[in-house]
């Protein structure tokens, strides 16, 4: 009998404005490149089957703006959604541990987080993959990157450093292109 399979997706928000410096990181919203990109990461995402069953999302403007876009560009049916304030610039536990307390119904969670901590969550859960995406994810985790881990595990409480296959890895920049 094979052993399930969960999926994690890690989304750093696309490209966020700086226009207007008056205004608190937490509230800063999408640079009209960022906008841009988010199309053809869902059409990335349709063509892969990569449809998340849950979205654990920071409650920053900029994630949350980056995952209505998705969304919209998806289409349906919507996953079920999580606006979590611990995200906003958390580090790699404690993304970790909003993962850990995801039911194990929903075997693909999506993230959509910040810089540095879900590069570096990126980097410790990783343990094989595509020899060049590993040598890609490990020099960046640029805005709008999207990195896939399948685990070999019944259970998010399972997930371990080491651990995750690297399914996929792709950045704005190598969609365009």
């Amino acid at each position: 009998m094979l052993a399930p399979m969960l999926t994690l997706s890690l989304l750093r928000h696309a490209k966020s404005s700086w226009a207007n410096l008056e205004l608190d990181d937490h509230e800063r919203p999408l640079a009209k490149r960022g906008a841009k990109a988010i199309p053809a990461l869902a059409k990335f995402i349709r063509q892969e089957k990569l449809r998340p069953s849950l979205v654990l999302c920071s409650d920053a403007m900029r994630t949350r703006a980056t995952l209505a876009l998705l969304l919209a560009e998806l289409g349906p049916p919507a996953p079920r959604v999580i606006y979590d304030e611990t995200l906003y610039l958390a580090s790699p536990e404690t993304i970790l541990a909003a993962i850990a307390r995801v039911d194990d119904s929903d075997p693909h969670v999506l993230v959509v987080g910040h810089n540095p901590g879900l590069h570096a969550l990126a980097l410790e859960l990783v343990g094989e993959g595509d020899r060049k995406a590993l040598a890609m994810l490990a020099q960046e985790f640029p805005t709008g990157a999207l990195a896939v881990f399948s685990f070999d595990a019944a259970s998010w409480q399972e997930v371990r450093n080491a651990s995750g296959h690297l399914e996929q890895y792709t950045t704005p920049r190598l969609l365009a292109s």
